[in-house]
């Protein structure tokens, strides 16, 4: 590890240490001061500590995809008490590339949506390899705003190489089913939160992704297109995959210093693969304090802020040359 750059993180992990000690005793007022500090501070030295590895973004993308990364219902059984699985979008089945149901976060009753792949192939051509079909996507929305009736958090763990792309699925209106739920998600009056657990791909991850926060675990992506679409559309050689995830920023770091997402979770060991425990527990961490942070927020609070949250990114302004993030 480089000198100079682990002095620097040790620095200002201290001072991250300090400020957590004030939350601790001052009141709710000075913690909301003190809390957007921390994140910028958490931020820089995620930043720091990634420039000191020789990870590829290709690298992330591997282990993004690793088969044994914890799934949906993993987290579900580690993090959860008393969960019930809910069927069906009421229409035309129940897609199983989706699960979602009910259960307890601590004291905190929950809805609980996520994609779900298989653990081997036979597992995979039943989860259509975490490929949502409409009828996934309308399940979700029932879920969603079944929670929203019963005043519940919503909790949305997204990992898919994207939406289905078969026959079928186009027949029964993919798009519409994607495109609906982001109306739809915009305007719930229950806190969302979503949360990137190995590939956000394209729509099919946007379809869960509208939410008060989104945070990432350090070895994931969220991308418009997987590296390997990108280089045959744009080179005709899906051999350039390397070059192209390299250029569509889609690692957790990117995204944050974009602002697209709201936080990194890290993940422990050499990735969440090697310890599930441990990443359902920093996810359930994570999970505690941003509800509580939320469910203090009116209904009507939380709407705007989520319709501005994404208003504001892409923007850009031409022959600008100071940081367009500063301010809106």
């Amino acid at each position: 590890m480089n000198e100079r750059l682990k002095k620097e993180i040790k620095s200002i992990k201290g001072k991250v240490k300090k400020l957590e000690a004030r939350i601790l005793k001052g009141d709710k007022k000075e913690a909301k001061k003190i809390k957007p500090l921390i994140e910028e501070m958490n931020a820089k030295i995620n930043e720091l500590e990634r420039l000191n590895t020789e990870m590829k973004p290709i690298d992330i993308v591997r282990l993004a995809r690793h088969q044994k990364r914890p799934t949906t219902m993993d987290y579900i059984k580690l993090m959860l008490r008393n969960f019930v699985e809910l069927h069906g979008d009421r229409r035309f089945a129940d897609d199983k590339a989706i699960i979602g149901g009910i259960g307890f976060l601590n004291n905190i009753p929950v809805t609980i949506i996520g994609h779900q792949k298989g653990r081997n192939t036979k597992d995979n051509l039943k989860r259509h390899f975490g490929m949502a079909h409409p009828e996934g996507y309308r399940k979700a929305l029932r879920l969603m705003e079944q929670a929203e009736r019963f005043g519940r958090p919503i909790i949305n763990l997204i990992d898919t190489p994207g939406a289905y792309p078969g026959i079928g699925a186009e027949e029964r209106g993919q798009a519409e089913a994607i495109a609906y739920n982001l109306y739809k998600m915009s305007g719930l009056k229950v806190p969302i939160v979503s949360i990137i657990t190995g590939e956000g791909g394209s729509g099919g991850a946007l379809a869960l992704g509208v939410a008060d926060r989104v945070f990432m675990l350090s070895n994931t992506i969220y991308s418009v297109i997987s590296p390997e679409g990108c280089a045959a559309i744009l080179w005709k050689d899906a051999t350039k995959s390397e070059e192209a995830a390299e250029s569509l920023k889609l690692t957790a770091y990117d995204l944050l210093k974009f602002r697209i997402i709201d936080g990194i979770i890290e993940e422990p060991g050499e990735g969440a693969h090697t310890n599930h425990e441990e990443m359902a527990k920093r996810i359930k961490t994570k999970l505690l304090s941003t509800i509580e942070e939320l469910l203090e927020k009116e209904p009507e609070v939380l709407i705007e802020e989520r319709y501005n949250k994404f208003r504001k990114m892409g923007v850009f302004l031409e022959d600008f040359h100071e940081d367009p993030f500063i301010k809106f």
